[in-house]
């Protein structure tokens, strides 16, 4: 920078720094590599989450059936009775909660997943096993830089 430009802005070399460094940070990280992760998981095998990505978690639409089913009368009817009011209850918010974890069983039965936890990158990258997601985009985003 000019020392006459330094001299009249004392603060923009620490502004710059202060600008610079997380966009730097944003533009290396592993999270602005992948353009589309989700993340396929169970209850039973949690994982530490970058933020952005979708998860799936397979057993999520038998906990919401399980909660609805809970305590329920064993005469059929009553049953039928208690089920409807429970989902009529829950309203729009609870149809879109079911429909969405089922949509996730289809997406991750249609990505050909076979064991979880399983991270994917693009639709075409996956690796299982791996319960950081983030150590397993940037474990994609080295196979990626080293493939020619």
């Amino acid at each position: 920078m000019p020392a006459s430009l330094s001299r009249f802005a004392p603060g923009w070399r620490t502004l710059g720094l202060a600008v610079a460094l997380p966009a730097a940070l944003a533009v290396f990280s592993p999270a602005t590599f992948a353009a589309d992760v989700v993340v396929v998981t169970d209850s039973r095998h949690p994982v530490k989450t970058m933020g952005g990505e979708r998860l799936i978690e397979l057993d999520e639409a038998h906990r919401i059936e399980a909660e609805l089913s809970a305590g329920l009368s064993a005469d059929s009817e009553q049953a039928t009775v208690i089920v409807r009011r429970r989902l009529s209850s829950g309203g729009a918010d609870l149809q879109r909660h079911i429909a969405s974890a089922y949509q996730g069983v289809t997406d991750a039965w249609s990505l050909g997943i076979t064991g979880i936890p399983a991270v994917v990158v693009d639709q075409r990258y996956v690796v299982y096993g791996e319960p950081d997601v983030a150590r397993a985009v940037a474990r994609i985003e080295q196979y990626r830089r080293n493939q020619p």
